[in-house]
């Protein structure tokens, strides 16, 4: 076991927290490309250096802290949604550096860090690592929008005086990503570890109606080409549809909605909305990507125009044996007969670093199973065993 320590652990995760702290208990906004982020980040490059690595900045804002050689590659990623809580990424991120700590004390392993960019998603489907492992081309990123209609090369443009080159991935042997499990089984059941089994897949786009802004008083109900009621229409359309294609894992969510031009007294014109799709079976992303489809093409009908944005996605990523095998023994050893397999509902950087080399994941409990929010948290215990479980499988490897 390597001789990590705890209290050096949990207070460097607490100080990472400070940047970007914001809303109730431990809650933070830090989304990418902010300058709560790229503080952060800077932060992170310092400490990087102090655990004997070199912080490499690439073109899109990952950060790596690189040790000479060969290494593993542990980390995740340390942007925030929009209003979120203190661990989710960052937990990853600094149980990575404090193991690279443990081993330049320790004479080794070889261990090196990353905290990829946007990985929550503000331009896209984890951003920086998609783009990284050659997922997501750089020029097609560039074209990006967020919802503001900031365009991606702009945003990554904060970094132009601190970025290098990509980071060749031959040089690392695996990829190990610690995390909060963002739901409810481990908290409920007691458990202290989930050795995660496979990360789902997903499917992400927008769809845009278009139908007749109009005088929200004097233009009959029967003549209105009302965008809200064809997205209302869609909605529950969809939910019947699916209902026989679907597992009770597969998940579906219309999580973003503009309507234009969003004032009580007038018939909205156009919608735009994201529709988003999750399950473990590729086959069955696209039988939904079909319905859904098929489904807007007949809420449009003759009275919207109807238009898709890119689909975004990943497919499902089975976790690499050994690197598991390594995590499950080691979750055995530090809490026997506390830890269980699990499939990840939540997408992770690690699916895009499957493309590159073995990885494998492990979850702690999250309270309540709240995530994206600024109450999410985790008992301080529990991120200490995570931290052992992931130093004992870095140990065997």
């Amino acid at each position: 076991m390597l001789p990590v320590n705890p209290d050096r652990f949990l207070n460097s995760l607490h100080a990472l927290r400070q940047f970007g702290a914001a809303g109730i208990g431990k809650g933070v906004q830090r989304p990418a490309y902010t300058d709560a982020d790229v503080a952060a980040r800077d932060w992170l490059a310092e400490e990087m250096r102090t655990a004997g690595l070199t912080p490499h900045f690439d073109p899109v804002g990952n950060l790596f802290g690189l040790c000479e050689g060969p290494s593993l590659l542990l980390g995740s990623h340390s942007d925030s949604q929009p209003e979120g809580g203190w661990l989710d990424g960052a937990l990853g991120v600094m149980a990575a550096l404090e193991i690279a700590k443990a081993t330049q004390e320790a004479g080794g392993p070889p261990v090196s860090v990353v905290s990829f960019e946007d990985e929550e998603g503000r331009f896209g489907v984890t951003t920086g690592s998609a783009v990284w492992a050659g997922n997501l081309a750089l020029d097609k990123a560039d074209t990006l929008t967020d919802r503001d209609g900031v365009r991606f090369d702009a945003a990554r443009a904060v970094f132009a005086d601190r970025a290098e080159g990509f980071v060749d991935p031959s040089r690392f042997t695996g990829f190990f990503e610690m995390h909060i499990e963002q739901g409810p089984y481990l908290d409920t059941t007691g458990e202290k570890i989930g050795v995660v089994s496979d990360i789902v897949g997903i499917r992400d786009m927008k769809i845009i109606l278009e139908g007749q802004q109009n005088h929200a008083g004097t233009t009959p109900m029967h003549l209105r080409r009302d965008a809200f009621q064809a997205l209302a229409r869609f909605s529950t359309l969809i939910n019947e549809r699916f209902r026989n294609v679907v597992t009770p894992a597969t998940v579906w969510t219309i999580g973003h909605v503009s309507l234009h031009p969003n004032a009580s007294s007038i018939v909205p014109g156009k919608v735009t909305f994201s529709m988003q799709w999750r399950d473990g079976d590729a086959d069955r992303l696209a039988r939904m990507e079909e319905i859904i489809r098929a489904t807007a093409a007949e809420v449009a009908g003759e009275d919207f125009a109807l238009s898709f944005g890119p689909m975004l996605g990943l497919e499902p990523v089975p976790m690499d044996t050994r690197l598991r095998g390594a995590l499950a023994s080691s979750a055995e050893h530090v809490a026997p007969g506390k830890w269980r397999d699990m499939p990840s509902g939540a997408l992770h950087d690690a699916t895009n670093v499957s493309r590159l080399m073995p990885v494998a994941m492990l979850f702690v409990p999250s309270i309540g199973g709240i995530s994206h929010d600024f109450a999410e948290d985790t008992d301080e215990a529990d991120l200490v065993t995570g931290l052992e479980v992931l130093a004992g499988a870095v140990a065997t490897l």
